[in-house]
Order: structure tokens, then sequence, then C-alpha cells
């Protein structure tokens, strides 16, 4: 929550397969008691693991909406985390934002594309983001209209000092 209203927060961190997004999500969620929310982890839940046609994505985004607003409406920070990679797949967010008159923050994760290139080799809990889907969705990444902040992925704790000034202004 905004420590000086008791407002919720609205916090989309967003970032190329393999930049530490969940890593940092999670821990800057728990760090302000917020919910964190996950595509990968939600189409888990979903059933759905494995599968990435435009229908199925739809259906994992639409849920993670539904479910950020239900947070958001019971007063509760939610930190999502996902690619984002395009403007369509942000839009429903900064109208939630200007909807419920909670202000969205962006935050770009990013990562040098040697250390990148180590985390995707690697098994993962629930991302199955190899380097080839990286270099994927980096091709097809839309750059941000509004503002973002851009956090490299460095120490958890030098990270979320970063997002907390950036929450601030």
């Amino acid at each position: 929550m905004d420590k000086e209203n008791n407002q919720p927060q609205l916090i989309m961190v967003t970032g190329l397969p393999g930049t530490g997004k969940t890593t940092f999500a999670k821990a800057l969620a728990q760090h302000l008691n917020a919910q964190h929310l996950n595509t990968d982890i939600l189409r888990t839940e979903m059933g759905l693991r494995g599968q990435y046609d435009n229908e199925v994505k739809s259906k994992v985004y639409e849920a993670l909406q539904h479910k950020t607003q239900q947070f958001l409406k019971e007063g509760i920070s939610v930190v999502v985390d996902g690619t984002f990679y395009r403007l369509e797949l942000r839009q429903p967010y900064n109208e939630l934002a200007k909807h419920t008159g909670i202000p969205v923050h962006w935050l770009l994760i990013t990562a040098p594309e040697a250390l990148i290139r180590e985390r995707v080799s690697k098994k993962r809990k629930y991302s199955e983001a190899d380097f080839e889907i990286y270099q994927k969705i980096k091709n097809s990444w839309e750059p941000f209209k509004s503002k973002v902040l851009k956090i490299n992925s460095t120490a958890i704790s030098l990270m979320i000092q970063q997002a907390e000034i950036h929450f601030q202004q």
C-alpha cells in the first residue's frame, strides 16, 4: 500500500525472459506486503503449461488482469510479473489504473545478454523460455510509450531501493 494514503499500488514488472523479473517481483512483493502475480505461475495453475498460442496467451493474460483487478478492489497492492512485450498486453493495466485512480508503475528489468543466456540454459521452476524464445521475444519487443523505470538485474536490495525511489516521484 501507498504508506501516505493507504491506497493500493499497481506495480508491473516487465522484461525479457531470463532478466530476473520473477526473482525481483517476488522479493518486491514481499518487501511491500503485496500480492505477487506471474504469467508463468498462472499458466501452470490453469493447466496450460507448454501452450503459448495466441488463444491460450489471451486466456492467461485475461485471468491475470482479472486477479489483479480483484486484489486492487480489496485494497491489496499487486506486483504483476510477465514479459508484457507488446503494447496490447500493457494497455489493459494502464486502463485499469486510469479507471481505479490507482497509479501504475512500470519497471523494466534488464540484464546483460551473456547472463540471460546462462540463466535460460538452466531449468527453472515455472518459465520454459530458452535462449531461442528470448531472442524471438526480443525481436518482437515493442518500446514503451509511457513512463518506465529501467532497472538492471543486480543485487535485489539495490533493485528494491531503486523501485522505492521511483514510487515516491
